[in-house]
């Protein structure tokens, strides 16, 4: 069984260590074990725990209440809260726990149900990004393994592909056509398949390349596909830093209007630049397509 330091669970139930602790001193909630050498640390059941007590308090249960509850009652009452789809809050939890436990059917039941009751392009807004920036954050850190990522990343990559499946593609007058890709370096597919979902959506035509691009094809692609705009997403955080470099190269290897879109667009200043349109967020990206 995997063991957490405090450190940890700070970052995976998003509660301050000290808050924890605090926790614990008053109100006897989920005290930490201790190694033969006496360092503090947590297993799994007691981070389970912990994210059922995180769900209680977002949801108007106070702290001192929710410790005179038995694990039953907690359990109980967290599984009454999962029921309410739009509750984004209590979702990102079960995501969670559904990742640290490697847990495909509760992960995809979560999917599924916030999807079926949300829509897709909500869910995306209020749930899923969210909490796949949040495990990256994760990862990087050390706090979760790169397998737990991509557990989840995978899983939600499969559902946007099943959903772009589903729909029907309307019929407009003039459709645009958009090259969707991802850069070298870059790897994480779910923004590039959202915008591809939103693009069939609203009736565009769309050629998806995929991940890590090379920068020497894009002249190619674009001579053969003649598309009116291209469309990239960057979400990797060791991109940062090269952001602006990273869109220089591939604007000089287009000819066309450059529509960037993902995490890192609103944590970086983005440069300036004729053709570049930056989607800071779910709505700047549905706002520019009903306006075309």
């Amino acid at each position: 069984m995997k063991i957490f330091s405090i450190s940890d669970i700070e970052g995976l139930i998003g509660i301050k260590a000290h808050t924890i602790r605090a926790w614990e001193v008053r109100h006897g909630l989920v005290p930490p074990k201790r190694t033969q050498t006496n360092i503090r640390y947590y297993d799994e059941e007691d981070l389970k725990m912990l994210l059922n007590v995180v769900a209680l308090n977002e949801n108007g249960y106070k702290i001192s209440k929710i410790a005179k509850m038995s694990k039953a009652q907690i359990t109980d009452l967290v599984t009454q809260l999962k029921s309410d789809w739009n509750n984004d809050s209590v979702q990102m939890i079960g995501l969670s726990k559904a990742t640290i436990a490697y847990d495909e059917e509760a992960f995809s039941a979560i999917l599924a149900g916030c999807i079926s009751e949300m829509g897709l392009i909500k869910t995306m807004d209020l749930v899923l990004f969210p909490f796949m920036k949040r495990v990256g954050m994760l990862w990087q850190t050390g706090t979760i393994e790169p397998s737990h990522e991509h557990f989840a990343a995978n899983l939600i990559r499969d559902r946007i592909i099943v959903e772009i499946d589903k729909l029907e593609k309307p019929k407009i007058a003039n459709p645009k056509r958009f090259l969707l890709f991802l850069p070298e370096a870059e790897m994480h597919e779910t923004g590039l398949l959202f915008a591809r979902y939103l693009l069939k959506k609203c009736g565009q035509d769309t050629l998806y390349l995929g991940p890590e691009v090379p920068y020497a094809d894009l002249k190619k692609v674009v001579e053969s596909y003649h598309p009116d705009y291209a469309f990239i997403v960057l979400t990797s955080l060791n991109l940062g830093r090269d952001i602006n470099k990273i869109i220089g190269k591939v604007m000089d290897n287009l000819n066309v209007p450059l529509l960037v879109a993902g995490s890192l667009i609103s944590e970086f200043d983005i440069l300036v630049k004729d053709r570049l349109t930056p989607l800071k967020n779910v709505c700047d990206m549905v706002e520019f397509l009903e306006e075309l």
